[in-house]
This record gives C-alpha cells, structure tokens and sequence, in this order.
C-alpha cells in the first residue's frame, strides 16, 4: 500500500502536465479608439504567454501556455477597426493559441493583473496601429450577417470613421530604451556599491518621459523593472514594436585604473553586423522580415543577401549619425572617455534594420563618477543629452511617414 502510494505521488506531476492548469474564460474589448484598443482576456490563473504578429494577411498571435478556452465564444458585435474575427485551436496538446485577425499592422504590449475582488486573473493586449493615427477605409465594427437597420449612435459612429479616413495623419517616431542588465544580472558595481542595472534604468525611465512630452515621438521601455531579459530578446521587443531607433543604456567600469571617467557611445562593429547577416541568412525562412516591410523568405539567397546587406548598410550609416549626435550632445554636460564613435561586437546592437547605439554613462569603477551617476540632476543632464542628440537627428532624417517629417 506504501509502495502504491509513493508511485502515486510520482506520477501526480505527469498528471497535472497533462491538463492545463489555466482556463481562459473570455475576451473583451475595452477603451477602443480608431488607432488603438486594449483586449482583456479573464484567466483563471496567472499564464505563460508569447505574443507576436504575422503579416499577409495582418495577424495577432497569442500563445497562452498549459491553458484552454472553456466557453470559445466570440461575439462578431465585438469586431472592431482594427480586428476583425478571433479564431482559436489547441497547441502542442496543452496550450492554446488564439488568433487575430487584423485590418492594419500592429504594435502590441501586454502584461498580467492580479484579481482585484471583482476580476480575475486578467492578461491585458494594448494594440497600437503602426501609425499614430490610422487611416482605415471601412469599418468593420457594427458588420453582422443580418441586414438590420442601423441605430442613431451606430451611424453616428460611422459617419464620424467615414469622416476620419479622408484626414491625413501620421505616425510617431517609435524609440525603444534599454536599460542594460537587470534581475540576476547586476552589471558593473562600483565602490559604494551602486549596481549597473540600477542607474541604467533610472536613466532609461527619464530618458523616456522626456521624449513622451515630445511631439511626435514615443518611448518604449525594454526593460521597466528590476528582472532579467535575453540579449536577443531586447531586440526581438523593438522589433515587435517596429522601433525606428534602438538606444541602449550602460554604465562601464574598469577596476585597474580607478581614474578612468566619462561618457561613450558605442555602435555594432563590421564583424558583429556581417556576422548576424549571416545568421539571417541561414534562418531566414523562420527569421522576421524586415522593418521596412522588406520580406526575406520568400526570396533566393542571392536576392536576400543584397536587400540585407542594402538594409545593413543604411542602418550602419544611420547608427554612426546618430552616434556623433548623441556624443556631441553629450560632450556639452558630462567627461567624455572616448572622442569618437567607438565600434563593438555587442550582441543587443546588431538588428540589420533598426539603427542602434549603446550609450556608456559612465565608470562605476571611478569614485567621484560614481557619486556623480548616484545624483538626480546629473543622471537629467545626461538623458537631456541624449535626448537632445535624438532630437538633431530627427529634424534632419525622420522617416518620411511620421509627423516629424511633415512638420
């Protein structure tokens, strides 16, 4: 009887592998707007969840691990201007994928909430056009199958999209921020005991609200918390958010010299773009397509190395422009170590498509600099300076799509 037991207790985990261990209840829309909405999606429990798009046609993935949809039901009265249907179907026997299906490329963010008394476990999907305000040439939010007389408010509704579709809009420059290290990963400490992964986000949280009071731009925060993310996944967020700049935050330290101090910015090195060239090359039937819009699977390895190395080569230029920004902008508040650009094999600068710098605040290593990088008005010195680079390269080069462009 013992023996049973204890063979019982060794298979309970198998068991509970078995059956997912988190339902989804159902999906609703909430706070829509013509460029943008947010999807709360009621759980039973916290989830494991993967979220990217699909182009041709436009899709939303969400991929929730070791859960089921109980009830499966969509109500098409919840189609909207940018989904139009959700499709669903078991994965790898446990999980579950649900599908969107999208009138317009989108960017997205997500995060869990805990329930609150009223609401479960909710996972919540802001979904953002890729411009800041969407042009969409037919409404999708009040089709049904039955030719039933539109309302007053129903054609009110209307008329106003109808309305929207003749303006002309366009989108904001999108900046993702990294802060560097994070979680288990402290970076560099310096003699008093201040961590990397610390300044840089304080760093990154500023530099970030101050580009959000500049019209025409957007940050996003790769890392807004105290936790460790992959290097590759770094870039794989300012992908998923089809970032226009990638900016990189560190703080150096360098324990043989404690007198080494100052500023440098960083971008990827020859070796390290051919290198990752390479590996899209060798992927490149699982591989994103590019930003632009530029897709790569389709295409024969001859074809796809030359719209690589075209997209590489503009994005190298782009990078080293506005790196001399940002140096200039900061050698005008803070020491600087290195006078010019320096080129690096750094792993979260290699994205063929997204123009990236890594900027070194500083040596932790150095004392007086370290008591410096602990102090608020300096650390507003240096994410001013940065954003101040940000803002001469843009008034030269902004995309031709964004609002910057047509100022």
């Amino acid at each position: 009887m013992r023996l049973l037991i204890t063979l019982l207790l060794l298979m309970l985990p198998f068991f509970c592998l078995a059956n997912p261990s988190a339902q989804l209840f159902d999906i609703r829309v909430f706070k829509q707007q013509h460029n943008n909405m947010r999807l709360l999606l009621s759980l039973s429990a916290p989830v494991t969840h993967n979220i990217f798009t699909l182009n041709a046609p436009h899709r939303l993935v969400i991929d929730l691990k070791n859960t089921q949809w109980v009830n499966n039901n969509w109500e098409p009265s919840q189609a909207s201007v940018l989904v139009k249907n959700i499709r669903s179907a078991p994965r790898n026997q446990h999980d579950l994928r649900v599908v969107f299906d999208l009138t317009v490329p989108v960017r997205t963010k997500s995060f869990l909430l805990k329930p609150d008394g009223t609401n479960r476990h909710r996972l919540v999907v802001d979904i953002n056009t890729l411009q800041a305000h969407s042009v969409v040439k037919k409404s999708v939010l009040f089709q049904k199958k039955s030719a039933q007389q539109p309302s007053v408010e129903q054609q009110t509704v209307t008329l106003k999209q109808s309305l929207f579709t003749h303006a002309v809009h366009q989108r904001d420059i999108v900046i993702a921020i990294d802060a560097g290290h994070g979680g288990i990963d402290p970076g560099a400490t310096g003699q008093m005991g201040t961590q990397e992964k610390d300044i840089a986000l304080i760093i990154a949280k500023e530099l970030a609200a101050l580009i959000a009071k500049e019209q025409g731009m957007r940050a996003i925060l790769i890392r807004n918390g105290d936790y460790f993310i992959k290097l590759r996944k770094r870039i794989d967020l300012a992908r998923q958010y089809q970032a226009d700049l990638f900016i990189s935050i560190h703080a150096d330290a360098y324990p043989e010299d404690e007198n080494i101090q100052g500023a440098s910015v960083y971008m990827i090195s020859h070796r390290g773009a051919s290198s990752e060239a390479a590996r899209w090359l060798a992927r490149k039937e699982n591989a994103a397509d590019l930003i632009g819009g530029v897709k790569l699977r389709d295409k024969d390895n001859l074809l796809a190395q030359v719209l690589l190395d075209l997209s590489q080569t503009n994005t190298l230029k782009a990078s080293i422009i506005m790196g001399k920004k940002v140096l200039k902008a900061l050698r005008k508040v803070v020491k600087i170590h290195f006078t010019r650009i320096q080129r690096a094999n750094f792993l979260v600068l290699r994205s063929p498509d997204i123009p990236s710098i890594l900027v070194e605040t500083g040596f932790l290593s150095n004392r007086e600099e370290e008591q410096r990088l602990n102090n608020p008005k300096y650390r507003f010195l240096i994410a001013n300076a940065i954003l101040d680079g940000i803002r001469d390269y843009f008034e030269h080069y902004a995309p031709p799509d964004t609002l910057l462009a047509h100022r």
